[in-house]
Formats: C-alpha cells, structure tokens, sequence
C-alpha cells in the first residue's frame, strides 16, 4: 500500500454556545512516503489538532483524508483503531510512561491484548537496543533521566513497525543536548527504517532541517517547503 498522506479540504469546527471556531480551515496537504516533516507556528495555530486528525484521534469536521488509497475516518471504530496500530506511533512531550512498570514493559504496553507474529518481549528488547537502552530494561520511569524517558517513549511507538511516528514537542520538555539526541535519533530511524516521521515543534531551528516544513497560522499552511535530504 502506497503510504501517502493526503489531506484534502480538511476543516475542524469546534462548536458551543452558538459558536463555531475553526482549528483548522481548507487544509490541502500531500505528505510523501518516508519524509520527515516539521509542523510549526505559534500557539493556537492547529498544529496539534493536525496531529490528532493525522493520528485518527481526532475527525475533520468536513473534507477527506487519504493514507495511500484509504479514506480512513470513514472506517468503523474498531477499523480505525486497527489501522492506528498497524501504521501509527505516538511520540508525547509528557513522555506518557505508567510509572508502576519497567521500560521493558512500557515498551511492550501497546502490544498487550493484540495478536502479533513476533516475540512480543524479544520485539521489545530489540526497539530498546536501537534507542540504546537496553542496559535500562528493567528500569521503572522514576529511574531515568527526561531524555532516556523520552527514547524509552520513541521505542514504544516503535514497537510494532509504524508507518509513520508523530511525535508533538517530543524535545519540549528537554535541555538543549538531550533534545538534540532525540531529534537525531529520530532522524536515524527515519532513515535507517524508512519510516515517515511527523515532528510539531516550537523550535525553528529543528523545524528547518527537517526535508519538508508546514507553517501554519490561524488554522491555515501558510508555506510549505521542502529541501533535499542530506
């Protein structure tokens, strides 16, 4: 199956008291297979909102979208949430992690009550080894450092082979260099793995090394540019 994103006159409406705010207005976006996309622009732009429509968390209020040649809000409940699985990891700025259970374990969580063809725990151990933490299996959250909790989150979204990873500020609560080991690290995967990988961020600076940038405004893109990959 093809892996494009394609949005196309995506509109979120948010309704009460007799009034309607727009989060999003006429959102026309294709998003190759394997790219590394940065969404910025200032608080209250839609960038989050993006996201979770992105994710299948959220529904557009009118338009489509399209991943590959799946119109996938129009899919049941349980279809959609099949779907999330099978091609979508999460990546939070809160990390996100149960702090009763070890990274091992967290790691493995999204796996739980599903049936897979691999080891479920050996597929666990394998995504730590990558971010490397595998020293740290066994360790519980409170145990590590923002940035190690942050890669043990990263393994967690890769724990069954995602198509995509979006990740909203996954650097935001995180000093400069441990924030810059997880973008790299997030580069690596997207190139080693080819695994698409949608990065929300205040930060200009990561915004621009990504291959393609969304600015956003009001609900709206703004500009979209995009680079050769280095």
């Amino acid at each position: 199956m093809n892996k494009s994103i394609e949005f196309r006159d995506i509109d979120k409406v948010f309704k009460g008291d007799g009034i309607e705010t727009y989060a999003l207005k006429k959102i026309n976006l294709l998003l190759n297979e394997g790219d590394f996309v940065s969404i910025i622009g200032p608080s209250g732009s839609g960038k989050s909102t993006l996201l979770s429509i992105i994710g299948t968390l959220d529904v557009p209020s009118s338009g489509e979208i399209l991943y590959g040649d799946k119109t996938v809000h129009q899919m049941s409940n349980n279809e959609i949430a099949d779907f999330r699985f099978e091609n979508i990891g999460f990546i939070f700025q809160q990390f996100h992690l149960i702090p009763t259970m070890t990274a091992l374990e967290n790691v493995m969580s999204p796996l739980f009550g599903r049936k897979v063809t691999y080891n479920k725990k050996e597929r666990a151990i394998q995504v730590l080894e990558q971010v490397g933490l595998k020293d740290k299996m066994n360790s519980l959250p409170s145990q590590l450092s923002g940035g190690q909790q942050q890669r043990v989150a990263i393994a967690r979204a890769l724990v069954h082979k995602p198509k995509w990873l979006l990740a909203d500020e996954p650097t935001g609560n995180l000093d400069t260099d441990t924030g810059e080991t997880v973008y790299e690290l997030l580069t690596s995967l997207n190139k080693s793995k080819q695994c698409g990988v949608i990065l929300v961020t205040h930060d200009s600076i990561l915004a621009d090394r990504a291959n393609t940038k969304v600015e956003m405004r009001d609900g709206e893109i703004v500009s979209v540019c995009q680079r050769q990959p280095v």
